[in-house]
């Protein structure tokens, strides 16, 4: 900082668009195969090392994956590139186990079928090696511990265990020699078991089979925990807390926090059903921790709020800390204005300064410093704004899409109709924004035009095309399918790596 020796570097400009290529695929159906439901998954969730991937679906199963790429090393990625080691293109994934966690229920006090189905799966911390998650169907929240434990084998008598006949005789084809049940033979008949004839050594002995370890390993799933009987309405969330010791359960009227050591109770900390439930006019859709600050904790609700909470301020924590809500557009208020405004999904940044929310038809970026609007909107589904009357009458309106953010920080992620997801760059003066079918060949859904200019970081969708004409095509100029959407994605902690669910088949594609 003296005289005029110091030089200004160029500010830095925006990130490059990624340019993401297909990875692997698990559970891929062969065309023309019909899709079980209970195959079709409901939850994807990545470790915070990044090493482990769980899915849930809708058959209860939990299911997961391991990364490969760098398990043989023990090392981590940046420190073998700092080795010069050569090292995978990229995160490469394994199956590594699966287990039922949840099994369909009936509740007889309010003649309700409580199904299997997975709708949230979070990790906790690990220790010992062992693995520990949490999952969740509509009532029951499960605390899983999964851990590699070595065979136990019974070891073998020092009779041949293949010549035994039964009752402590041994029998062989060459010379039968009949034992007694204490170990003692004799050479006479076999029928003569009155003679006490004993050879002239004495009495061998016996060696009893016990339980020995062998060398060999597998994996087992323990449930170690059940939280039940604490909520009246659907889960919609689970978040694990920074602390490790407890975590959040939401449903759509109330958020309970619990002791992972503790099922018997839990805190109610939120409760937002009123009196005179005819007065009810929102419901909690999301609630997640803040990464960091164990104290913190943000929901959605259905009419497109988002509250941060501090659990230091009260034990019912019915005021919140900071209120982040868009306001309506005068003259904008439609029949459809409040579903489409519904949050489906929030997502803590990594650092915690950011939320990223999905609503129907757009994904915002909100800086938890600034409560006055988002720092950033996405336009997801604008191009179906003149089919809504449709929508709602095939109930794709309720569809409840997830959001994902990149571990950097500068981008976000998530699904569509058609099996499409959308990525976009979030720093400032980004104007990326790429749109992949989960497939083989996820750039085939690109309008190629290459010379065209990027679109502004507000859009992630080409412009509408207006008209009766085309009336089954989205923005991109493709037939859209409201069959088969992406509701689930997830995005690596520390690489560019997205897993996506389309029905039954896992998608993986990196960058």
């Amino acid at each position: 900082m003296h005289g005029g020796d110091e030089v200004v570097a160029a500010p830095a400009g925006p990130p490059q668009p990624l340019d993401w290529k297909f990875s692997q695929v698990f559970g891929e159906r062969i065309a023309g195969e019909e899709v079980q439901e209970v195959d079709i998954i409901s939850a994807i969730e990545f470790d915070k090392t990044g090493d482990h991937l769980a899915t849930g679906d809708r058959g209860g199963r939990v299911v997961l994956f391991e990364r490969t790429d760098t398990k043989d090393h023990g090392v981590s990625r940046r420190d073998l590139e700092r080795m010069d080691y050569p090292i995978s293109r990229h995160p490469e994934f394994r199956y590594k186990t699966e287990f039922q966690s949840h099994e369909p229920e009936f509740d007889y006090l309010k003649s309700l079928e409580i199904e299997e189905k997975i709708n949230k799966i979070r990790w906790c911390q690990t220790a010992n090696s062992a693995l520990f998650l949490l999952s969740t169907n509509d009532k029951t929240i499960k605390f899983w511990k999964v851990q590699e434990k070595k065979i136990k084998k019974i070891s073998d008598m020092n009779l041949d265990p293949s010549k035994a006949v039964g009752n402590g005789s041994v029998a062989s084809s060459s010379s039968p020699k009949p034992c007694l049940v204490n170990g003692s033979s004799f050479d006479g008949s076999y029928n003569n078991l009155s003679n006490d004839f004993f050879p002239p050594g004495g009495l061998p002995s016996l060696r009893l089979p016990v339980v020995v370890t062998s060398q060999e390993t597998n994996l087992v799933a323990r449930c170690r925990r059940v939280y039940g009987h604490a909520h009246d309405y659907h889960i919609n969330s689970i978040s694990s807390n920074s602390d490790g010791e407890t975590f959040i359960s939401a449903d759509d009227l109330r958020i309970n926090l619990w002791n992972l050591e503790i099922s018997s109770q839990s805190f109610n900390i939120v409760d937002v059903k009123p009196t005179n439930m005819e007065d009810l006019t929102e419901v909690i859709t999301s609630a997640e921790f803040h990464p960091t600050h164990c104290n913190m904790l943000a929901y959605s609700s259905s009419k497109g709020s988002i509250r941060l909470i501090d659990l230091r301020q009260s034990a019912l924590c019915d005021s919140h800390a900071k209120l982040f809500e868009e306001p309506e557009a005068p003259g904008s208020r439609s029949f459809f204005t409040e579903i489409i405004a519904s949050i489906s999904d929030i997502k803590f940044s990594k650092d915690g300064r950011h939320i990223l929310s999905r609503d129907y038809m757009t994904l915002k970026l909100w800086d938890i410093n600034m409560d006055s609007g988002p720092v950033a909107t996405f336009q997801v589904h604008e191009y179906l704004r003149p089919k809504l009357c449709d929508l709602y009458e095939n109930d794709s309106i309720f569809d409840k899409f997830e959001c994902c953010l990149s571990g950097d920080g500068l981008r976000v992620a998530t699904g569509s109709y058609s099996n499409l997801f959308r990525v976009c760059g979030c720093a400032p003066g980004s104007t990326e924004s790429t749109t992949l079918e989960a497939s083989k060949n996820p750039m085939r859904r690109q309008v190629q035009t290459p010379t065209r200019p990027s679109r502004p970081l507000s859009s992630i969708t080409r412009v509408v095309r207006r008209g009766s004409e085309t009336p089954g095509v989205d923005a991109n100029g493709n037939s859209f399918d409201f069959t088969t959407k992406l509701l689930h994605l997830a995005w690596h902690p520390t690489e560019n790596l997205i897993a996506c669910a389309a029905a039954n088949s896992l998608y993986m594609y990196y960058a």
